[in-house]
C-alpha cells in the first residue's frame, strides 16, 4: 500500500502529505485520495483515469476508495460536454470496480454513473420517460428538480419523484400548483 498512495500522491503533485501516515491512518489516506481526484479531475487529459481508479481500489479500506471514487465520477459528470464522451469515459472505467469485495459498493457507483449519464442527456435535450426517470436515485432526482430549466423533466418530477420534498421543489419551480 506504501507505492500505492506514494505513485498516486507523486502523479497529482501532492507534496505535503506524509506517506507513512497516510499509509497508517485510514483518515488521512481518504482525504490525500480526495486531494488526488481533485487534482486529476482537474487535468484536463483522461488518459490516468483508470489507472488512478485502479490503485485507489486496492485500498483494503472499501469505504475509503469507494468514496475517492464518487467524487471522481460526479467531478467528471460535471466537466463533461454530453453524455456520449461520459458514456465513452466511464465505460472504460467501471470494469475497475470488479475490485470492490463489497456488491453494494461496485452497485452504488454503477448508479451514479447512471444518475449522471441521465442527467447528462436531460441537459442535452432528452426527455426521460416516467420510467427512465423513476431508475434514478434520489439524489439525482433532488439535484434535477432543483436545476433543470426542462418544464418537462420538472412536471414528470412534480408528478412521480421519489420523495415528496422532491416533487415539492420540481412542482414549485415549475409553478405547478397542488393538486387539491
Amino acid at each position: 500500500m506504501h507505492t500505492d498512495v506514494a505513485e498516486l500522491l507523486a502523479a497529482a503533485g501532492i507534496v505535503d502529505v506524509d506517506v507513512d501516515e497516510a499509509v497508517a491512518d485510514g483518515h488521512v489516506r481518504s482525504s490525500a485520495y480526495q486531494r488526488v481526484v481533485s487534482v486529476i479531475a482537474s487535468s484536463r487529459s483522461r488518459d490516468r483515469d483508470r489507472a488512478i481508479v485502479a490503485t485507489i481500489l486496492r485500498d483494503p479500506d472499501e469505504m475509503a476508495s469507494k468514496t475517492a471514487v464518487v467524487a471522481l465520477v460526479d467531478e467528471i459528470a460535471r466537466k463533461m460536454a454530453g453524455p456520449a464522451e461520459f458514456r465513452r469515459w466511464s465505460a472504460a472505467l467501471l470494469p475497475e470496480t470488479d475490485r470492490l469485495r463489497t456488491a453494494a459498493f461496485r452497485d452504488f457507483i454503477r448508479r451514479r454513473v447512471h444518475d449522471w449519464l441521465l442527467r447528462l442527456s436531460i441537459e442535452d435535450g432528452h426527455v426521460p420517460t416516467p420510467a427512465e426517470l423513476a431508475r434514478a436515485t434520489a439524489w439525482m432526482q433532488r439535484l434535477l428538480a432543483e436545476r433543470s430549466t426542462s418544464p418537462e423533466v420538472l412536471a414528470l418530477l412534480a408528478e412521480s419523484a421519489h420523495t415528496r420534498k422532491t416533487r415539492n421543489i420540481a412542482r414549485n419551480r415549475a409553478g405547478i400548483r397542488p393538486r387539491p
